[in-house]
């Protein structure tokens, strides 16, 4: 396509090896520095300069200075929500590593994609809210409900202040290990946020691994029942 938006150039950019580790190492929303990438992505210090300079260029990562160090993160969640895509693709495509153990079975169960919660919790956490009728689908698009409202208000989340975020307030992110939708926008960033601040799950040594307590796991399955575990 001569007109639009230059794809193959992003394409480009993601698709040399060592530059999408680089970014789906970033994907939970983390900040890291230029020598932490280059031990992710095998390569020397020098050629992950390189590679950071032409991802902040395409617009897919921003960096910031902190004392003698650079850090580097995503840019957007629309760029978290791009890569994942892309995972959830290749996994359906027969694009997965081969190498598989214990740290995938964890990354499918409760993981953190770019400040909100994905894997099997994730998708939980989506699909009870819309059977609450919390939030609606229309087409792509997700709404909360005036109901919905006062859960997250009953659940502690300031939503005025929602509505001021950058971000749009839900978004439908597709899941890659699940192939089904988890929430992105600034009402996933502030569940997430709440169910950690709650106590519910704890931080793993596996990047972007969360792990829910016994008493979490009671918890967040009574206030996000699905399907028939919904008292009307």
């Amino acid at each position: 396509m001569k007109n639009g938006p230059n794809i193959a150039y992003l394409a480009n950019l993601i698709g040399d090896p060592a530059r999408a580790n680089m970014l789906t190492e970033l994907i939970d929303g983390r900040a890291l520095t230029a020598a932490e990438l280059a031990g992710v992505a095998g390569v020397t210090p020098q050629t992950a300069s390189s590679h950071l300079s032409k991802l902040v260029d395409g617009g897919l990562l921003q960096h910031r200075k902190q004392g003698r160090r650079r850090y580097f993160a995503l840019a957007d969640d629309e760029v978290a929500a791009v890569l994942e895509g892309l995972l959830s693709l290749a996994a359906g495509t027969g694009g997965a590593r081969v190498r598989t153990g214990p740290k995938d079975a964890q990354l499918r169960q409760a993981r953190v994609c770019y400040h909100h919660l994905a894997g099997v919790a994730g998708v939980r956490l989506y699909q009870s809210l819309l059977d609450q009728n919390l939030i609606l689908e229309n087409g792509e698009a997700v709404s909360m409900t005036p109901m919905g409202q006062q859960f997250l208000t009953d659940f502690g989340i300031d939503v005025p202040a929602l509505t001021q975020a950058r971000a749009p307030m839900c978004r439908a992110c597709l899941d890659w290990s699940e192939r089904r939708s988890h929430l992105a926008g600034s009402v996933g960033r502030a569940l997430l946020s709440r169910i950690e601040a709650l106590g519910w799950v704890v931080r793993t040594d596996v990047p972007r691994v969360i792990r829910f307590t016994a008493a979490g796991q009671a918890q967040f399955e009574q206030t996000f029942p699905v399907g028939s575990q919904i008292k009307h």
